[in-house]
């Protein structure tokens, strides 16, 4: 091993020690196909212990062929066929309604197949997980319902939005435990020992730190071409270099900067 990689492994090792489930990639990573522990975090959410999670993915992308497509942080279906978007969301403004209103909107239209009825809609659930209180009521929650106005009755459209405060990390709730754990870098201070189970195998085993930092590392070069392909967009734009400079200039491939230019030209 070189010195380089070396100092990559320990940077690596730095990273994962640090991560929590409130960080999107580790979250990705820890949540996907991992139904017990979705089926967990959606129960203690929504004060149940009914809800029995068939299918649970994270990164699901949900295509709009005339408009906005969409990915989920975490995406499950239970055995009624309800569906739920779990985000997780560091910025406020990243918990938008109107964000909550088109991901309900989204799921409806991914349920809903050609030939199918209204009636057969599911149940449908949009949590976000936000770091800090975007109400300003100072609630471990918020749970958003279509009800008539006049006389306050659910409208009956099955549709849930709900947002978990997650600087609400009391100790007395099941709640307040849950964003507790999303919080925790260490295994050991975690309550819910089957969350905290799995997070160990992550971070503390040499398959899982092996894991990480294979992740990590393909994070780290995923961002660099990203960087790369925005600088070749500007030389390209610029138009005062040959596509084969900026190809020497941005290490992409010729063929790909010619694709991205022809987008450009479009």
């Amino acid at each position: 091993m070189t010195k380089k990689d070396e100092q990559n492994y320990r940077d690596n090792l730095k990273r994962i020690k640090l991560l929590r489930l409130i960080d999107d990639d580790f979250m990705s990573i820890f949540f996907d196909g991992y139904i017990e522990g979705v089926e967990l975090v959606l129960n203690v959410i929504l004060n149940r212990n009914d809800v029995k999670i068939i299918d649970a993915r994270t990164q699901k992308q949900l295509n709009n062929l005339n408009g906005r497509s969409i990915r989920l942080d975490i995406y499950a279906e239970d055995n009624t066929g309800s569906r739920y978007d779990v985000e997780i969301q560091r910025k406020n403004k990243g918990a938008n309604p109107k964000r909550a209103r088109y991901h309900s909107s989204m799921i409806d239209a991914d349920m809903l197949k050609e030939g199918t009825n209204f009636e057969d809609l599911r149940g449908n659930y949009v949590i976000f997980i936000t770091e800090n209180d975007v109400f300003g009521l100072n609630k471990p929650a918020y749970f958003i319902e279509s009800v008539f106005h006049e006389t306050k009755v659910q409208f009956g459209d099955n549709r849930h939005i709900i947002y978990v405060n997650g600087s609400m990390r009391t100790k007395d709730t099941a709640l307040g435990r849950l964003m507790s754990d999303f919080y925790c870098t260490d295994a050991k201070d975690m309550h819910y020992k089957e969350l905290a189970e799995r997070f160990r195998n992550f971070k503390e085993t040499e398959k899982g730190v092996k894991y990480m930092c294979d992740v990590l590392d393909e994070m780290k070069n995923e961002a660099v071409e990203r960087a790369n392909i925005e600088h070749a967009k500007a030389m390209i734009k610029d138009g005062m270099l040959s596509l084969e400079k900026i190809a020497e200039y941005s290490g992409l491939s010729l063929d790909k900067i010619r694709e991205l230019a022809g987008r450009q030209s479009a």
